[in-house]
């Protein structure tokens, strides 16, 4: 049942986007184009609050640690640890309504994906043209053309209220893959920058802040169907509203070595923090297995 009015939903949902998306494109920029953008925000919200209130059964579940400042007509970037599909169920959970309405930044062949396109078109998800390393080899000239197609994709973005999400691990989290790459962290991939680093550069000083979540399941990494059938006992979302540090905003970290340094530096040190905050939530949760 849970299922099939979810699915129902996002089916309606989806349409009376594509219906929007329409309008959208026959709308000229202005006013009523900007009150189109709003109600499709409005109906993403909806779909994630449907979804809540029918595939989240354990509302007991849920520590959420939520700090002051977040506004819901701010422009944000949205930093997070990524382990399951459960991610982006939790961040929904967390954010939807108190922060503005997630974007995420899409390759540019995503639009023409059916019905699909139009929705992701009329919630103005970025379209980036990326180039593959072929095309990079047989036209060098081309390196460097991804940030600034992310800045125009963006531009739109910097006008609205908006949370742009990015899983700056670039995958998710498994043992193999931590070793693979050496990295320094138990729980944690080594964070990339190209994402990141093409919202701050994008934005420059229309971004308000980064709102940083580290997401903890101290029973053990769980699956979509673990979620919606009640099974996961717990999970820790730990939110915090940083500034964005100066020497990265408005950078050009492919050009600027120091700007590239300093971006890293920065992400380093929000997953350091992650790490530190993973391994408290850890231990203080085999601590209460062991009193029980």
């Amino acid at each position: 049942m849970v299922i099939l009015i979810v699915t129902i939903s996002t089916t309606l949902l989806t349409a009376i986007l594509c219906v929007l998306a329409l309008f959208k494109i026959l709308t000229p920029a202005g006013p009523a184009r900007n009150a189109i953008t709003h109600w499709s925000s409005s109906l993403g919200e909806l779909w994630v609050s449907i979804n809540k209130a029918m595939a989240w059964p354990n509302r007991a579940m849920w520590d959420i640690h939520m700090p002051d400042g977040i506004s819901h007509k701010g422009r944000y970037l949205v930093t997070c640890n990524h382990q399951s599909g459960v991610d982006i169920l939790a961040l929904q959970h967390s954010l939807n309504r108190r922060a503005p309405f997630g974007r995420y930044l899409l390759k540019q062949q995503l639009i023409w994906v059916p019905v699909l396109g139009a929705a992701w078109w009329a919630l103005d998800m970025a379209f980036l043209r990326r180039y593959s390393r072929q095309e990079l080899l047989k036209n060098p000239s081309l390196r460097g053309k991804d940030l600034e197609n992310a800045a125009r994709a963006c531009e739109k973005l910097k006008h609205i209220p908006v949370s742009m999400m990015t899983f700056p691990e670039g995958t998710r989290f498994t043992p193999a893959k931590r070793d693979q790459q050496k990295s320094p962290y138990q729980h944690l991939l080594r964070p990339r920058y190209g994402g990141v680093g093409q919202v701050v550069y994008s934005f420059d000083d229309a971004l308000d802040g980064v709102i940083d979540v580290t997401i903890c399941y101290p029973d053990g990494v769980p699956t979509v169907w673990q979620l919606v059938s009640g099974q996961i006992k717990k999970i820790v979302v730990h939110i915090q509203l940083r500034p964005v540090d100066e020497a990265v905003r408005g950078r050009n970290f492919r050009e600027d070595s120091t700007a590239k340094e300093a971006l890293k530096a920065w992400l380093d040190n929000m997953w350091d923090d992650k790490e530190a905050y993973i391994n408290n939530e850890l231990q203080k949760s085999t601590k209460t297995n062991a009193a029980c």
